[in-house]
């Protein structure tokens, strides 16, 4: 049996090290590469780093189709305030006002998840044909350049207040950020506020928690954590499922593919000698890009129950491979920033998983979600690992990984 580690891997016996042509002998700017979660790109742009997603023929992006996710986000937000327009005008002074939490500026996940919300609510301000996703900051009587009203059943729909929930030390996506702001902009504007949308659901919880449960606020989050599917019972109005238990199986199962050189569509679109197999309607392959992108889901009232373990390994794929074709591999794979609530308590939990079914020995590193250096620093002997799977501080520093593996 393998076994999972969190420290250093000793080094295996001379054996084990023998790679499959597809593995290749040159090196390790030859072995499997998966860019995880963060699609190596500009930060300010948003274009594509094709010299990273080409690193090698190896190479490939495992996310979710970040657009698909955010107009599905909008598009409950605003069926939500359609069906709810006798009460959800808390004050009387017919504006929906909401506020918005903004994970990280440059990402292009939280850039698409903003547009998404702003596009569905009219609230959404097009510069060179795309919304502007910048922070409006505080809006209250609506001047802002970045947004403007919108309009739904008769009722304006405005943007009270947006902003980057970055704590001190640098790190984004911050829920304690997330649940002190909302204590700010109450304090400003509380009985205004009748809707709380956020970028994800670490941020979303924390603002739940600490003012629109007790409230009555519906508040609305990404990612289907856990905690927030279960809050949805006790007044949370919802979130997105981002499939997470197919990323996760993506992003091992390319691997483990290579490490085998087997088709790379084998238990992915082509079914394994184990049965398992996705579907059309989980995910697809952008083949200019080499990314593969997980699909969406709207988690409501409606539908949470099936949600409340959102670390269960996905049926369609919960076969276990055979040793004897695909033996144990080692693999470094880094997440972030280990207090990462998505990440830490939905992803790595669906990896350690996915690990054992698909025979991979898994060092998980965790980072500070602040410098690439703090996880780069552990990638010291690059040569022990059989394939790499990564999770860039920023998007645009992939060059910092690919730089070790020379």
């Amino acid at each position: 049996m393998k076994k999972k580690t969190l420290s250093v891997l000793g080094f295996a016996a001379a054996a084990s090290m023998v790679f499959t042509m597809t593995a290749m002998a040159d090196g390790n700017a030859d072995k499997p590469l998966v860019w995880w979660n963060r699609q190596p790109s500009n930060s300010s742009t948003g274009e594509l780093d094709m010299d990273a997603l080409t690193w090698n023929d190896q190479t490939y992006y495992v996310g979710f189709d970040a657009n698909q996710g955010a107009e599905l986000q909008g598009q409950m937000i605003a069926d939500y305030i359609e069906a709810n327009l006798d009460t959800i005008d808390r004050n009387g002074d017919g504006i929906i006002g909401y506020v918005l939490a903004i994970g990280d500026i440059g990402h292009n996940d939280s850039i698409a998840r903003t547009r998404g919300a702003r596009k569905a609510l009219g609230t959404g301000v097009e510069v060179d044909g795309e919304i502007d996703p910048s922070p409006a900051e505080t809006n209250v009587d609506g001047s802002a350049s970045v947004v403007q009203d919108g309009e739904i059943g008769g009722l304006t729909v405005r943007e009270l207040a947006s902003h980057e929930m970055k704590n001190a030390s640098g790190a984004t996506w911050d829920a304690a950020t997330a649940g002190n702001t909302i204590g700010t902009w109450t304090a400003s504007f509380g009985d205004q506020i009748d809707v709380i949308v956020s970028n994800n659901d670490g941020m979303g919880m924390a603002m739940f928690n600490a003012w629109s449960q007790a409230e009555g606020v519906p508040t609305f989050g990404y990612d289907a954590n856990s905690d927030a599917v279960a809050a949805i019972a006790d007044g949370y109005a919802g979130t997105i499922s981002q499939h997470a238990d197919v990323q996760a199986y993506l992003t091992l199962r390319v691997l483990r593919n290579a490490l085998d050189g087997v088709d790379p569509d084998t238990g992915i679109g082509t079914a394994d000698e184990a049965g398992n197999v996705l579907s059309e309607e989980d995910y697809y392959y952008d083949e200019d890009t080499r990314s593969y992108y997980a699909l969406n889901l709207a988690v409501t009232a409606d539908n949470y129950e099936d949600f409340l373990d959102s670390t269960v390994v996905y049926a369609p794929v919960a076969n276990q491979l055979s040793e004897d074709s695909s033996p144990v591999k080692n693999v470094w794979l880094d997440i972030y920033n280990a207090s990462d609530n998505f990440l830490s308590s939905t992803y790595q939990p669906l990896l350690e998983n996915y690990d054992d079914l698909l025979n991979l020995n898994v060092e998980y590193i965790g980072g500070d979600g602040q410098t690439e250096s703090n996880i780069t620093n552990r990638l010291g002997n690059p040569d022990q690992y059989d394939a790499y799977a990564i999770n860039m501080v920023k998007t645009d520093n992939a060059a910092s990984y690919t730089a070790l593996l020379q």
